[in-house]
């Protein structure tokens, strides 16, 4: 019933538990991460005594224990049984003393360190006895009670949250007591025809879960149905968007005030429905606090082929974001095909990926991908700045009037092709030489009924334009409407810091969006080269971040300030991200299988920062915490997660655990961790985690980076990589290998069974790079990787 080729059925129909106790070290031979038992009915039917019975499981607990101490035992309560049916008497006369070993194995649960499973409370009826709904016998499960108990198990076997883990969180979520029987469920009611692209989304949602179901006019007479229908539905904003969902035992209702609410319920039914089976009943009321949730690539640096696109398109939908920002040109090259003018797709005119480019047939394609799943594309051709490949091209500077004229024809002929409603011009990183240009391309765009966006910081955009925020802080401009992608650029975040900083970030500085606030974008700049295009999502936390991002930015509120680490002095903060943290691990395991998610549960890693200790610039000088024996006394200073930064490079503006760094200067972190077992273990570590868009150097030869950084597993030294390209001079062109933890191997240590400690030496020396490519940013990341 699972579909899992790593869950082995191990039971004997008719089995007794002593002979579970002689075939256990077959079992425990494998070595399997977890063991789920069930039993006890047949040995109470030949009557052997409740007391051997629980001794028997004990027995089974502490020698899985002892031979497989890596092994979670769960043990489930025995079924209950019921008489009534006159059948099986031997069994089902056995009801009170199933209840007697059912609390004896609840009560020694944590005695014998396995996880009790209650049963009974999902299968009795009212007077504890298996309820005829799901047996025919009195002591055999029907295929219903199977879907029943398959659903109970299914997040233990799997190690996820007891009910789904929903992304992003509900604004109103009430669980109710039942189940929807999903596999009854053939039959999908719309009445309204404008729902009926939502019904057949629907229709192929049940169909990749097994559930082959058919789009009706009217719900059928005493069948389970799920319903798609407009109504009213109250949302304090963002009412096209908001729904209702109603699951109870008999049907699944979503009513929303337009078709793009009823994809967002979809989007939320398809999250409850995990197990294939049942559909845990309950109530939802939901509303984005923002209605712009958008993400950019940059396919401009490094192209990215059109199915690639579309999977970052899917997950998107599936998180209800509803902006793709296509930032199409670059001074690399330009990618969008405009027929007049070849020459701009050229390859000679090209530095990188020469020829790739997208048709206007792709282009159409993608749009309509887009609008298909309730998201607007958002074309970026930049101007007058990152233009190099432009003038390469056309032989003309942007701002000379014949670029002027070119420019003007070129975004004529884009806003006849394209239906879009927004165009992005960019206007950023550029010195205006002509004052007239970007005016006259926003009354261009305008008077051919476009709406347009600019980068602020940038040029002189119209008071129309809206402003997208990428640098400063600042008031901002009553009569402007603004877009934020402040400090929402992976390229420069380490993955686990970018779960961090985009789940606690205050979009806009606002709790939810405004006339003035329309939303925000969280950006995927890459401007360092790379082997392939995948690289992009393996080398910037794409995926983890766009969920911390789908959450923050539906959810609404956040945190004030540029925060890059987990909060230890703030429980609430540090509770709404746990919970959140536990939701996100859930839906890498479920939904992200083969793709690139670079995370790993951070929340629960405590460190004591020890410092700090004067080097007087040498940053091999030892100090105290590395001496044999040493005990840390109460922590100077607690910090939290697997990254930890001490000082960011845009300090003070993103604040790193140090409220006060000093140069010339040693901390110490130390923190500790359980293991079951011994021997290699793999971790995650790194200290440098370098920019995507910075070209900046590699670690030298038999370094963890040019800070004198080291690690410690139980008082020894934990050597660095050999690196591929050891000492490489930062070069845009030269794409990155190894430098990153989340994109090389996992170092490997060897951890002993019980308590093992971890001692990170982080020395500095300047706070000033080398150069602008080399910024220091003071950070470490250590993390224990579970086994897979």
């Amino acid at each position: 019933m699972f579909a899992d080729n790593r869950v082995k059925n191990r039971g004997i129909s008719g089995d007794v538990s002593v002979g579970v106790l002689k075939r256990l070290p077959q079992v425990a031979a494998g070595k399997p991460a977890k063991v789920f038992l069930l039993i006890g009915t047949n040995d109470l039917a030949r009557n052997i005594p409740a007391d051997t019975v629980l001794q028997n499981i004990f027995r089974m607990a502490a020698y899985l224990r002892r031979e497989s101490p890596q092994t979670q035992l769960f043990v489930q309560s025995i079924l209950p049984v019921n008489a009534v049916f006159g059948k099986f008497a031997g069994h089902t006369g056995k009801g009170a003393q199933i209840k007697n070993i059912n609390t004896q194995l609840q009560q020694n649960a944590s005695t014998y360190k396995y996880s009790f499973i209650d049963l009974t409370a999902a299968f009795a009826n009212d007077k504890g006895e298996l309820a005829p709904a799901f047996t025919n016998d009195g002591l055999h499960l029907t295929g219903q009670g199977y879907a029943l108990w398959k659903h109970l198990l299914y997040p233990h076997v799997l190690g996820l949250e007891p009910k789904p883990a929903l992304i992003p969180l509900p604004q109103q979520l009430k669980w109710n007591p039942g189940y929807f029987r999903l596999q009854g469920a053939n039959n999908i009611v719309v009445k309204k025809k404008a729902l009926r692209p939502e019904a057949e989304r629907l229709r192929q949602v049940l169909s990749a879960k097994g559930v082959t179901a058919t789009i009706a006019n009217t719900a059928p007479r005493n069948e389970p149905y799920i319903q798609l229908r407009l109504g009213k539905v109250k949302a304090p904003q963002n009412a096209t968007e908001a729904y209702q969902l109603e699951v109870t035992e008999g049907k699944i209702v979503i009513t929303a005030n337009a078709a793009h609410g009823v994809f967002n319920g979809i989007q939320t039914l398809n999250q409850l429905i995990r197990d294939n089976e049942l559909v845990d009943a309950c109530h939802i009321t939901d509303w984005p606090a923002f209605a712009w949730r958008g993400y950019m690539v940059d396919v401009g640096r490094n192209f990215q082929s059109v199915p690639l696109l579309k999977q970052q398109i899917d997950k998107m939908a599936q998180y209800k974001l509803n902006i793709f920002h296509f930032h199409l040109t670059e001074d690399i090259a330009w990618r969008l095909q405009i027929p007049k003018y070849p020459q701009l797709t050229a390859p000679e005119n090209m530095l990188r990926n020469k020829g790739a480019y997208y048709s206007e047939a792709e282009m159409q394609d993608l749009i309509q991908y887009c609008r298909d799943r309730h998201i607007t594309l958002v074309p970026e051709i930049d101007v007058p700045g990152h233009s190099a490949a432009f003038t390469r091209a056309m032989g003309v500077e942007m701002q000379s009037p014949g670029g002027l004229a070119l420019v003007k024809e070129i975004f004529t002929h884009v806003s006849k092709t394209y239906d879009v409603p927004y165009i992005h011009i960019g206007g950023d990183e550029v010195k205006i030489t002509n004052p007239e240009f970007l005016p006259a391309i926003t009354k261009l765009l305008h008077q051919l009924g476009k709406k347009t966006i600019g980068w602020d910081p940038g040029g002189n955009l119209a008071p129309t334009t809206v402003r997208q925020l990428w640098m400063t802080e600042g008031p901002r401009q009553p009569e402007l409407k603004y877009i934020e992608s402040r400090h929402l650029y992976l390229n420069h975040m380490d993955p686990l810091e970018s779960v961090t900083t985009i789940f606690n970030r205050r979009l806009g500085d606002t709790d939810k969006g405004s006339d003035q606030v329309m939303g925000a974008t969280f950006c995927v700049w890459h401007d360092r080269n790379v082997l392939k295009e995948e690289d992009v999502l393996h080398m910037n936390p794409a995926y983890p971040a766009m969920l911390a991002f789908a959450e923050r930015s539906w959810q609404g509120g956040g945190y004030p300030g540029w925060i890059s680490n987990i909060n230890p002095h703030a429980q609430t903060q540090l509770a709404a991200f746990r919970n959140f943290e536990n939701r996100l691990l859930n839906h890498q395991q479920q939904y992200f299988t083969g793709l690139p998610f670079p995370y790993a549960a951070q929340s629960g890693l405590n460190w004591q920062l020890l410092g700090p200790y004067p080097n007087e610039g040498d940053i091999t000088k030892a100090f105290a915490p590395e001496q044999k024996g040493f005990k840390p006394e109460k922590a100077a200073l607690p910090a939290v997660g697997g990254t930890v930064v001490l000082r960011h490079f845009w300090h003070p503006l993103v604040t790193g655990v140090l409220e006060n760094p000093q140069e010339n200067t040693t901390w110490y972190a130390y923190a500790q961790f359980w293991s079951e077992v011994s021997g290699p273990k793999k971790f995650w570590v790194g200290f440098n985690n370098l920019s995507r868009s910075y070209n900046s150097d590699s670690p030298a030869a038999g370094t963890w980076d040019n800070r004198g950084s080291a690690v410690f597993l139980n008082g020894k030294p934990m050597p660095p990589p050999v690196w591929k390209r050891p000492g490489q001079k930062g070069n845009s062109e030269i794409p990155l290998l190894d430098e990153g933890y989340e994109f090389r191997e996992p170092t490997i240590g060897n951890v002993r069974q019980g308590w093992n400690t971890i001692l990170v030496k982080l020395p500095v020396k300047s706070f000033k790079g080398t150069d602008w490519q080399n910024p220091v940013k003071w950070i470490f990341t250590v993390v224990p990787l579970g086994e897979e």
